[in-house]
């Protein structure tokens, strides 16, 4: 391979490249850095509890809260005022109690399974019911027990994926009607709260409040993260929010009224020049169109950085940040490393150790999963487990 000839000796070089992460914070041997800004969490809460007032905001924590961590999360929202917490499994949940007030109410959307009643009661955690098997496998624990826990049930107006159907709630009205029925909410989840104008939002939300009223005195909640922002005739009693405290868009029709979270950084590895015609990566899909520079970076897609965000010589991919300026992305990324185009960056902008950002300094979640292929959720829960972590801010430890 033939190496291009240098950049003329009389062009004025640039001042080092300060390193984009203070390395005081980072091992030596730490490849890539993922850093959680807590005070933007925490902000986000406020920002959507303020939105739905005077409804109540809950914090949605499943997939270890988004891929940010549950423990620092859970302390998180719950320093800032949150009071109800959702996750998915009853061993999220545990991680969750924790880390949470004994106060805090915690839900498991998952639903219950036969025998597994011990175990939420152990933690104080309820589960939120879809199906009249479990309701009477719960009735049963609570009957043998004395347990007074309480649990949710969860309608299905739409979705079709969870929940007991209008007439199976008709059938529950005469247990309402006792007072002692142990429900402590009803909830039911919009499909397609992102798209403003659905025709299906209006058809969920009339079937909701007719539930609704069936459960006299139970708190009433429909709006996810995009719901609260349908306005509030979708709040009810509780919001709950999840990926829109995470810095994920709940409102895609508009400009991102989130603060971001997530902010990811990699090593650059190595440097290498390429000549005019020049491949890189798997497949040589990429060459150069002219003498080139280009940094590799150790992260892929074992990192949770998407092979769809590769490029070709027809396609353009991502972009990652490196000195300050965008640089694309060159070629199909690999399970560890990324190769970047940095021709146009100043003399010695980039240098082996430095760290290129591959979240943040504009880079948004949300423009990531553009070029993913996927949405902002899939996004931070593929967030890999080899990035050493900083948390700042917030009520959590400064590293993990």
């Amino acid at each position: 391979m033939s190496v291009p000839e240098k950049k003329p000796a009389e062009q004025p070089a640039a001042e080092p490249a300060v390193p984009a992460v203070d390395d005081s914070q980072v091992p030596a041997s730490a490849t890539g850095v993922l850093t959680i800004d807590l005070d933007a969490l925490a902000a986000n809460w406020r920002k959507l509890e303020k939105t739905a007032v005077p409804a109540e905001c809950a914090g949605v924590i499943k997939a270890d809260a988004y891929g940010c961590g549950i423990p620092q999360v859970a302390r998180t929202l719950a320093a800032a005022g949150c009071k109800t917490f959702f996750v998915a499994t009853l061993g999220e949940a545990k991680a969750a109690r924790a880390a949470l007030p004994d106060t805090a109410a915690l839900y498991v959307l998952d639903g219950f399974f036969q025998n597994t009643g011990d175990d939420y009661a152990a933690i104080n955690c309820r589960p939120v019911i879809g199906d009249l098997n479990e309701l009477a496998e719960w009735d049963m624990f609570c009957r043998r027990t004395g347990w007074k826990g309480g649990a949710a049930i969860h309608v299905d107006t739409g979705m079709n994926r969870l929940g007991l159907s209008p007439i199976e709630v008709q059938g529950m009205i005469p247990r309402i009607q006792t007072g002692d029925h142990g429900i402590t909410l009803v909830m039911s989840h919009l499909a397609s709260a992102e798209q403003i104008n659905s025709p299906s939002n209006a058809r969920q939300l009339a079937a909701f409040r007719e539930v609704a009223s069936v459960f006299t005195g139970v708190p009433a909640a429909l709006a996810a993260s995009s719901g609260i922002f349908l306005g509030a005739s979708f709040q009810f009693d509780m919001v709950r929010p999840g990926a829109a405290l995470y810095g994920v868009n709940p409102t895609p029709e508009a400009d991102n009224p989130m603060q971001p979270v997530a902010e990811i950084k990699a090593r650059i590895v190595q440097l290498r020049d390429l000549a005019r015609g020049d491949t890189v990566g798997y497949g040589g899909t990429w060459s150069a169109r002219r003498p080139t520079k280009i940094a590799i970076l150790s992260a892929g897609y074992a990192d949770g950085y998407f092979r769809a965000a590769s490029s070709n010589d027809g396609t353009r991919g991502a972009d990652v940040i490196i000195a300050g300026q965008r640089c694309p992305i060159a070629g199909r990324i690999s399970m560890d490393l990324i190769a970047v185009d940095i021709t146009d960056l100043p003399p010695k902008a980039a240098r082996r150790g430095h760290f290129a950002t591959l979240l943040g300094e504009g880079i948004t979640v949300d423009e990531l999963a553009h070029h993913f292929g996927t949405i902002g959720y899939e996004v931070l829960t593929n967030l890999g487990r080899r990035y050493h972590r900083i948390y700042k801010g917030g009520a959590a430890p400064a590293e993990s």
